[in-house]
């Protein structure tokens, strides 16, 4: 059994993998974006672009609510305050951003779908998930730097 003094290194582990997961989930769906010439005029190679998209944020989509809802029913910022309650107030922020982030790539999921073949939704379609992967990225930093400090450990997340 763990001490209050020292962190479990099987969480920390656990804290690290999911945030692996999450981050390898992000590039994966900008890499669906990636290609400037997705929806060029060859019409079936947008469409196979668009489904490929569409999958990636559909996979990313489920393991954030799978990783919100941990967050949510207690996970790692609850232990975070347990150990430090002054990290309370910037847990609850970390919580309040949750619907906001599930509506953004649901934003882009439901422009996906309703328009394929279509260039400007694709650009469009693009450009409004870097928006939504900034947020998460720093919606992530912040998660990180409160489980850390919560942990009293430095996991390289923040870097």
């Amino acid at each position: 059994m763990s001490s209050l003094d020292r962190s479990d290194p099987v969480i920390l582990g656990h804290i690290l993998a999911e945030h692996h997961d999450l981050f390898a989930q992000i590039t994966a769906a900008r890499m669906a974006f990636a290609d400037p010439d997705a929806c060029g005029p060859d019409q079936s190679r947008c469409v196979a672009c668009h489904a490929t998209a569409l999958s990636s944020l559909q996979i990313l989509r489920e393991h954030l609510r799978s990783h919100f809802a941990h967050e949510e029913d207690g996970g790692f910022l609850e232990e975070s305050i347990a150990r430090m309650p002054r990290l309370a107030a910037s847990a609850n922020v970390i919580l309040s951003q949750h619907p906001a982030l599930l509506a953004e790539i649901e934003a882009v999921l439901l422009k996906l779908s309703t328009g394929k073949g279509s260039p400007a939704v694709w650009k469009h379609a693009g450009d409004e998930f870097e928006s939504f992967a900034t947020h998460m990225m720093a919606h992530e930093k912040l998660e990180n730097s409160v489980i850390q400090d919560g942990y009293n450990e430095d996991l390289g997340l923040t870097d």
